[in-house]
């Protein structure tokens, strides 16, 4: 699963094996964390101390098992890789990283043992470092909108998030307790998490020490870790480097990492996400294929609206029957259009025709929309998961745009079954160009959004035909 270099105070290197950069049978894995000097990304954690002899990520854990590459795919359930401080005063800090089969967070553990006259104190700390990384632009480029930053969480001040490119705003500081500190892209993040709820003081910046820039967040103990002599203490914390596995982000137990999987900035909508992404998933678990379980998904919203969908229908079909009529009111009073509104508001009430009735239904999609817009753009679930046929990766956009042709046409032809009541002629035509610019703008959505949006489209289609047939079958008479 994992492929690391570890150097002590830092993890290095981090290839996620079953994670290719593209659905090519030769393309290499995924690689998060990179010791290259243009594309520097590392998880470094160390001690800082003003009194005592200590080890940074820099300098002093050597390896012990005389190795500090390990690739986690075959054999052992765990593999543990030890480090080793060993300092001039007799204080002896042994550091392990611990890394379980089928997991991707890596318990990172530091015993200090204190064999000398001294009191040791240290102050330990966990920092993430990258350089600006390169990110692909483009209106069918996902990580165009996925947030590509930093995010962290803490008790008292909940959840924030720093999109790279707006680090020149300023350096944060922050005093917090049971704290994480993530960065996230597209898919993948890496995080340190806290086995402990003492309060730490959060750093966002940039470092320009190298010439380079580099960006970092920091979390350091406010209180030193105190040792006396002939005493042994440990520290520890979770590395998480990989995808945004929900089920195994959830098993952490940690407060707030589940908005690592970036639904939206907005607690509501995120929670929206959340919840659309738990019916998929369970959808996905009986019938084994992403894409059916997104029309699973429009089969439920259809039942769950299906009574307002009803007045919806019945609105529009009443509409209809009554064109006739309201076309001769507008012709007896023409221009005046103050008239024209009293005289069908009044055939309205009369008749008992709602004309916003058909509007709730869609108003109330319409989060449900820009919900499953996120969930596909954020879970790694659905990376490259196929459908059907030309459908190979729902997190993508058509490659024929056949999906896009579909939905214009079932738009268009939803159009024709609506009726456009009181409606002016620029209006109109401003209504019947609708189809083709939704048309194009779908071609730029992911895949299975469309297909979401096709059947929601197509099921809406034909349960408006059928209550046509059924409440309008003649026109009203004047």
């Amino acid at each position: 699963m994992l492929r690391l270099l570890v150097d002590g105070g830092s993890v290095l290197k981090a290839e996620l094996l079953q994670y290719p950069q593209t659905k090519d049978a030769d393309s290499v894995p995924v690689m998060l964390f990179n010791d290259a000097p243009g594309a520097f990304y590392a998880a470094q954690s160390g001690w800082a101390s003003s009194t005592s002899p200590a080890p940074n990520h820099v300098d002093g854990f050597v390896p012990e098992a005389g190795t500090n590459s390990v690739r986690l795919a075959e054999g052992a359930a765990e593999l543990v890789l030890p480090f080793v401080w060993h300092g001039s005063d007799g204080v002896t800090i042994r550091r392990t990283y611990t890394f379980k089969r089928g997991q991707y967070a890596i318990a990172v553990r530091d015993e200090i043992v204190n064999a000398g006259a001294d009191v040791w104190q240290g102050y330990p700390y966990r920092q993430l470092m990258r350089a600006p990384p390169s990110i692909k632009r483009g209106m069918t480029n996902p990580e165009s909108f996925s947030l590509t930053g930093a995010t962290w969480f803490g008790k008292a001040n909940g959840y924030s998030r720093r999109w790279f490119t707006d680090y020149d705003d300023g350096a944060i500081r922050q005093t917090d307790s049971s704290a994480w500190i993530a960065f996230v892209q597209h898919h993948f993040f890496s995080a340190w998490l806290p086995d402990a709820q003492a309060e730490v003081d959060l750093t966002l910046d940039t470092d320009r020490s190298t010439g380079a820039p580099q960006y970092f967040i920091r979390e350091m103990a406010k209180a030193p870790v105190v040792v006396q002599p002939g005493q042994q203490l440990a520290n520890s914390a979770r590395l998480w480097v990989g995808p945004k596995l929900v089920e195994q982000i959830e098993a952490q137990d940690i407060a707030g990492l589940d908005r690592v999987v970036d639904y939206s900035r907005f607690s509501i909508m995120a929670m929206l996400g959340n919840a659309l992404f738990w019916v998929l998933a369970k959808l996905h678990g009986l019938i084994g294929n992403w894409g059916w379980s997104i029309i699973g998904l429009v089969l439920l919203v259809k039942l769950l609206m299906y009574p307002l969908s009803v007045a919806q229908y019945k609105s529009m079909a009443k509409m209809r029957k009554f064109q006739p009529r309201i076309q001769q009111l507008k012709e007896r009073y023409g221009d005046d259009k103050q008239k024209f509104q009293v005289a069908m508001m009044e055939l309205y009430k009369k008749e008992k025709i709602n004309p916003v009735g058909g509007c709730l239904p869609i108003l109330l999609q319409m989060p449900i929309f820009f919900a499953l817009y996120w969930v596909l753009l954020e879970s790694v679930e659905l990376r490259h998961a196929p459908w059907i046929l030309w459908i190979q990766d729902l997190t993508a956009r058509d490659p024929w745009f056949i999906l896009p042709v579909i939905n214009a046409a079932v738009m268009w032809a939803t159009q024709k079954l609506s009726p456009m009541v009181g409606m002016d002629p620029m209006q109109q035509r401003i209504m019947q160009m609708m189809p083709l610019v939704f048309g194009v703008m779908m071609v730029f959505f992911p895949a299975g959004l469309v297909l979401y949006w096709v059947v929601n489209g197509g099921l809406g289609l034909l349960q408006q035909w059928w209550m046509i047939r059924r409440y309008s079958d003649a026109p009203a008479k004047a």
